[in-house]
Formats: C-alpha cells, sequence, structure tokens
C-alpha cells in the first residue's frame, strides 16, 4: 500500500476498511496512532476523514494527486444579498472598491487551477507563530515539519468544494466572521481541520510570503467594508495580499505572534 497513490478521488469512493488501512499506513510512518476514522457529516462533500495523533499533536489526513483549487471569478454569481451588501455598503462607504464585485474579488481571490499534490499529514489546529516569520521554516525542518505551500493550504480547507467558502455559497446569516458564535466556519472542515473561522485570530502563513490564508487581522471589519467583503477574508482562495505584505514587513516582525502556521508532515 503506497500512500502516493491517495488521491483525493479514491478516497471519495474508499469503504471505511479501506480508508482505514491508508490511515494506519499514514500513523504508522511518522510513529503516531490514528484516533479517529468518522463519517463526515452530509454536505461536506466527503465520506470520511481520519486523524492522527503524533507527539500528542493532531493530524488530519489529507489526500492529495490532481485537484481544483482557486475560484473562477467571472463564474461567480454574487447572491442578492451579496449584491446589495456590496453596492449599498462598500461602494457607498467611499472606500475606492471597483464597482463590479468581481474585479474586487479578482485582486484577492487565486485563479482556478488544476495542480497536482501528494498526500501529507496537516495539523487540525495552527499553532502561533514561534518566531518571526522567516525563522519559521527552519524551527517546523527540526522537527520534521513543513509550512503549506498555498495550493496545499487552499485544498486542505476547500476539500474539493468549488463555492466561494469552504461551507458554501453564502455569507452566514445572524452570525459574525469573528468571535465566538454558531456557524458552518466554527465547524471543522471535511478533512476535519479548524481552518478559516476566525477573520481576527485564524490568518496562516504559507510556504510563500506574499500568500496569507484564513482571515486579515480584522481589517474589513474594523473598517466597515459592509457584509459581505467581511467575510471575504475566510474565502477558501483568499490569499489577502495586504495581510501578508504587514507581515512581511517591519510591522509584521513585531507582531508576528498574532500570525500562524499550519504544521505539515510529508508521507511516502
Amino acid at each position: 500500500m503506497s500512500l502516493a497513490d491517495l488521491t483525493l478521488a479514491r478516497w471519495h469512493a474508499m469503504e471505511p476498511a479501506a480508508c482505514t488501512r491508508y490511515a494506519e499506513e499514514a500513523a504508522r510512518q511518522v510513529d503516531g496512532r490514528l484516533v479517529r476514522l468518522e463519517a463526515v457529516p452530509q454536505g461536506t462533500g466527503l465520506p470520511h476523514r481520519a486523524v492522527i495523533e503524533r507527539e500528542g499533536e493532531q493530524y488530519a489526513l489529507i489526500p492529495g494527486g490532481e485537484v481544483t483549487v482557486g475560484f473562477d471569478v467571472e463564474a461567480w454569481q454574487p447572491l442578492p444579498e451579496q449584491l446589495l451588501s456590496y453596492q449599498e455598503e462598500s461602494l457607498a462607504g467611499g472606500f475606492g472598491f471597483e464597482a463590479d464585485p468581481r474585479d474586487c474579488l479578482a485582486r484577492v481571490l487565486t485563479p482556478r487551477r488544476t495542480v497536482t499534490l501528494p498526500a501529507v499529514l496537516m495539523a487540525v489546529e495552527a499553532v502561533r507563530l514561534p518566531e518571526v516569520p522567516a525563522q519559521v521554516p527552519a524551527l517546523f525542518a527540526g522537527r520534521g515539519l513543513r509550512l503549506p505551500c498555498p495550493d496545499e493550504w487552499e485544498h486542505a480547507c476547500g476539500a474539493g468544494a468549488t463555492t466561494l467558502f469552504r461551507w458554501g455559497a453564502a455569507c452566514p446569516a445572524d452570525v459574525s466572521p469573528y468571535g465566538a458564535g454558531e456557524g458552518p466556519h466554527r465547524l471543522p472542515n471535511a478533512f476535519g481541520l479548524r481552518i478559516a473561522y476566525d477573520v481576527y485570530d485564524s490568518a496562516e502563513m504559507t510556504s510563500d510570503s506574499g500568500f496569507v490564508y484564513g482571515g486579515d487581522g480584522g481589517e474589513a471589519v474594523c473598517g466597515g467594508y459592509g457584509t459581505l467583503l467581511e467575510w471575504l477574508p475566510l474565502a477558501t482562495a483568499n490569499r489577502n495580499p495586504a495581510t501578508a505584505e504587514f507581515l512581511g514587513g517591519p510591522e509584521g516582525e513585531d507582531m508576528f505572534s498574532d500570525f500562524n502556521a499550519r504544521p505539515v508532515i510529508d508521507l511516502g
């Protein structure tokens, strides 16, 4: 059994016994143990998810293969409430946003593309940056870990979903994209990751300094940009370029502990 053959398409089609075998092999390779293989709630697009414990930390098994990531902005049809928010809040606020919301999204979302990725283990919970961003890769490598590349992060977050957000097309009603409360952004994703759940608290660096995913530090909320743009930092393909620029600059070096990274373990 080779984990190199563990593709997302194959995982979709597997029975629980086969999923268990692959998950146990992944655990064996990293001197860990399979702590749970569970059925995924309906609507997430996957039948099962596996979580492995290694050195007291939990990692989700992320199948790879040929997958599609990014977002097709040209094909996007904003929901009526999203279009209303953009017109009456974002544009009316005088922030200088583009007249067409698609142009606004195109500035921050990565394009739709097909990539080939390895199967990996990825931490269920991101960790606070232990040091300035430039030092993080070496610190992770000393523990047999690495940062995810942007394609891996988007794939792990979206788990095959083609919608703007990992949970669907809509901004959840009657809840906020930050702080305590209910909502689909608070739930584990299809792979079992706690990811893209708070615009203030869940921004994560990747192996590419120009790509920070999962949050914008609260910029859109504090700026009063409107409901759609307040939620947009949690979009799966949002690389949050302004946040990445901040983290990579002198101010980011002083505030690195407010940002996160999600360790990855390679599998053979």
